[in-house]
């Protein structure tokens, strides 16, 4: 009996060791990673730079540069509507290249149609500064005489293309314009009410320069644009200047407290009649057109960089302290923060440029000649790629897709 006490005895003890251990084997399990994020396969990040005519396409995936040579150097850079193409603005030099990345995009999928290029069209005006795409067009504003320049993004490699100019008899000034779906266009104006070059009020006219709808207000002065295709906006310092192709006009009131500061900047968001109001001073906020409001997404004078996504859904805020903070553009939220590059000195004569995809910010380093590749899942430097020795400005290529035929 003892013998048969002392095995159940026994048995117990192992079967609770063997319990015990696979509880701590449980412990001390740690979970598979989840598979590092890679950049889109049909991503590229284009580069200009300060100093040279060095223009850089990187290969985010690989980490690669390919590199061309641009007329001139210095130029500023932006994608198209279709996201194939890239403007390249040389205001000084009175010219306007384009670039072809090569991707043809078809919705669910994309195709390689060609090697990196130049482009065949190229645009010759006085100034060109402001750049925009809808519709299938490209479009500059030219400072230098108040001229519009518009091309078809389907003539950017067709031999011989060149942008043709709008002529609406407008005063030279530094002004901005907007395309809405049906064709139309608003376009600053400038009548000397306020001293400088900035306009101070709004027109609609067609592709041939013809005015449609003459401007209803007048403000102390416009810089900034965005436009949805149905709402204009621009940045006032009377308020926010909010525009329709039928010739209607209004201002949104800037928030209290705002003093004599105003929205010299207006980015575009993936939401109908929602806009991102930017002015250095007071910090970032949703500008919404159609309810008339302004809320507050970051209120903060140290921004060095405030860039919406890619994709329009979220914002990326780069302070000057060298943080990093990227918000989510429907709830108004941090999604994500933390301590990315060393503190921006405020007088640096060369500072860092941002653009964000899904699932990366790209930072540039004019000191090191290098492209950051951030993590925007670990807020950690994924990458370093080597560019242009003085990287100047920067945006985003191609499609936020992996799939081809």
């Amino acid at each position: 009996m003892k013998n048969i006490n002392f095995k159940l005895i026994f048995l117990f003890a192992l079967s609770t060791f063997a319990i015990s251990c696979s509880n701590d084997d449980d412990d001390n399990t740690t979970e598979t990673p989840k598979e590092t994020l890679a950049e889109y396969k049909y991503l590229r990040v284009l580069l200009s730079d300060e100093k040279t005519t060095e223009i850089t396409l990187v290969n985010p995936v690989d980490g690669t540069s390919s590199f061309f040579n641009a007329k001139f150097a210095k130029s500023t850079i932006y994608t198209t509507e279709s996201g194939r193409y890239a403007g390249i603005i040389h205001r000084a030099d009175n010219t306007v290249e384009t670039f072809d990345s090569g991707f043809e995009g078809h919705g669910d999928h994309v195709d390689v149609d060609g090697i990196p290029k130049f482009g065949a069209l190229t645009g010759q005006s006085p100034m060109p500064t402001h750049f925009k795409s809808k519709i299938g067009e490209l479009l500059t504003f030219n400072d230098g005489d108040g001229t519009l320049s518009v091309a078809k993004e389907a003539d950017v490699n067709t031999a011989g293309a060149k942008f043709k100019v709008i002529n609406a008899g407008l005063l030279a000034h530094h002004g901005a314009m907007a395309t809405f779906t049906n064709g139309t266009y608003a376009i600053t104006q400038k009548d000397n009410s306020v001293a400088g070059t900035l306009p101070e009020k709004v027109k609609i006219i067609d592709n041939t320069g013809k005015t449609l709808f003459e401007s209803t207000i007048s403000t102390k002065g416009i810089h900034g644009n965005a436009s949805d295709g149905t709402y204009a906006v621009f940045g006032s310092a009377s308020g926010v200047l909010v525009v329709e192709s039928s010739g209607k006009q209004k201002l949104i009131a800037l928030p209290d407290g705002f003093g004599t500061a105003w929205f010299g900047s207006i980015l575009e968001t993936k939401a109908q009649g929602k806009f991102i109001g930017f002015t250095a001073e007071k910090g970032a906020y949703l500008i919404d057109v159609i309810n008339g409001t302004i809320k507050p997404i970051i209120q903060s004078a140290t921004i060095a960089q405030c860039k919406v996504s890619y994709n329009m859904s979220k914002l990326g805020i780069l302070l000057n302290s060298g943080e990093f903070k990227l918000y989510n553009l429907t709830t108004l939220q941090v999604e994500k923060e933390g301590k990315v590059i060393a503190e921006i000195a405020k007088d640096a004569t060369m500072k860092p440029q941002i653009q964000l995809t899904e699932n990366f910010a790209y930072i540039t380093s004019p000191t090191t000649g290098e492209l950051l590749q951030l993590s925007l899942s670990n807020m950690t430097i994924a990458k370093k790629i080597k560019v242009s020795n003085t990287p100047y400005r920067i945006t985003i290529l191609g499609f936020e897709n992996s799939k081809s035929h």
